[in-house]
């Protein structure tokens, strides 16, 4: 893909995009909606921020909390709709942005796993008052110590997670665990939006054209259509649709039924759960669902800055030199979107493929999800990187935030990825800050 040029380079999003480098930098609706979908979006805005109670409440339109859970609204993890974190102690009740996946191998639908016994599909470590939460989350850290060609070192440290107190049975030895911080919410609908053979032309399972990178679409289940359709959201690329992201964000984090997801999140061997008051049969209406799903798709891209400084031209230049953008793929191209015309045609600049990638032992969960292996992860897209910081007060990276840096995300590389962190382990310190220079540009 060519480099976005000089005149389109700033508007990440298009005409969508936003001018905002401040704390709300990704909360600003896509700048070219009509008045009528600003509203709409409001709307949603005050749904994804609200938090949801017990049942039963006198607040019936957001009652019905849990039983088990992780947050009590959107925002608890995606705050300013930016990105979660890991706890940085044991004690740091702020960090609810890191989630915990589950399954066991098997012949599931999902690619070969199945849901914990007792446990389900996801840990919920929080509860409604008179229920035990399922266990809480263990964090120990491993260092790895390196060094780069000039001799500079570095150190990285390596999360290895356990179930602590599990309430309900024992965690069974072929148990699989994946982590999982909430990422940040910018550009969704911009990437719903590009047509499905674009993002199908880039994978290239067998390495046709040797160049060491072999991505892969997911197939993933489609609820509504009861139809198999590529995955594009999440981690690994296990979600089809922004509605069936948040239908699944809903149920799974926050224990919030809806017509997508109708069943409480309550496995058989919790008794107390399954009886537990609801707040209806669904929880989450078809009008707040639409609204909390048209919010998330109009989320706009803030603009790049920075981008005419000398330091980041050079790493950018580097970025692709390295073979960064073979995964991050500068430019992209939506197709039509009659639902929201806003997002139809717009070129944009989310350097991701939206495919699967092996990225090698370092960065392996072990955990298969439908088509995606235990290695494999989808590209993150890097629009809206370098405000993190700004928006969320850290600079956390990868699915679980392993990285306490850009520098650390790019060491972590591996798989496909390899030859390009060996380029960066290559480089000499000023090259180096070009780099993430550049990457703190988008």
């Amino acid at each position: 893909m060519p480099l976005p040029s000089r005149e389109t380079a700033v508007r990440t999003g298009g005409a969508t995009t936003v001018f905002d480098e401040t704390i709300n930098a990704f909360a600003r609706s896509a700048a070219n909606l009509t008045t009528e979908q600003k509203r709409a979006f409001a709307v949603g805005n005050n749904f994804f921020n609200d938090n949801w109670v017990t049942a039963p409440a006198s607040t019936t339109g957001r009652d019905g909390l849990g039983p088990t859970f992780n947050a009590l609204s959107c925002s608890s993890c995606h705050f300013k709709d930016g990105r979660g974190r890991p706890p940085d102690q044991k004690s740091d009740d702020n960090a609810l942005g890191l989630l915990l996946r589950l399954s066991i191998p098997g012949t599931g639908a999902h690619g070969g796993v199945q849901p914990v016994p007792a446990y389900g599909d996801q840990l919920n470590d929080r509860s409604i008052i008179g229920l035990p939460a399922e266990g809480s989350i263990g964090i120990t850290h491993e260092e790895i110590r390196g060094s780069y060609a000039d001799g500079t070192p570095y150190l990285m440290r390596k999360p290895i997670y356990t179930i602590i107190d599990p309430q309900f049975a024992s965690l069974p030895e072929n148990l699989l665990i994946s982590p999982r911080v909430a990422p940040q919410m910018v550009g969704l609908g911009l990437l719903e939006s590009i047509p499905e053979a674009t993002i199908r032309a880039l994978a290239d399972p067998d390495d046709k054209n040797q160049d060491g990178i072999s991505g892969r679409v997911n197939e993933v289940w489609d609820e509504r259509r009861q139809e198999t359709r590529l995955g594009r959201f999440g981690w690994k690329a296990n979600q089809p649709t922004v509605t069936q992201q948040v239908a699944g964000a809903f149920l799974g984090d926050i224990g919030i039924t809806s017509g997508i997801f109708p069943a409480e999140n309550c496995p058989a061997e919790q008794k107390a759960c399954a009886v537990a008051p609801n707040g209806g049969t669904p929880e989450l209406d078809d009008h707040k669902l639409e609204r909390v799903s048209f919010y998330s798709r109009t989320l706009a891209v803030p603009a790049r800055r920075n981008w005419e400084d000398a330091e980041v031209a050079r790493g950018e230049r580097l970025f692709h030199q390295m073979d960064c953008a073979l995964c991050h793929t500068p430019t992209l191209q939506t197709g039509e979107n009659p639902e929201i015309p806003a997002l139809s045609d717009q070129t944009i600049h989310p350097y991701t493929d939206l495919i699967l990638h092996d990225m090698g032992p370092g960065l392996a969960d072990g955990r298969p999800d439908f088509r995606a292996t235990g290695t494999e992860w989808r590209t993150p897209p890097l629009w809206g990187i370098g405000l993190v910081k700004t928006v969320n007060g850290h600079t956390r990276f990868l699915h679980d935030g392993r990285a306490r840096n850009l520098t650390e995300a790019v060491l972590w590389h591996g798989g496909e990825a390899e030859a390009s962190q060996a380029a960066f382990l290559l480089l000499v310190a000023q090259d180096r800050a070009a780099l993430i220079a550049f990457l703190q540009s988008l």
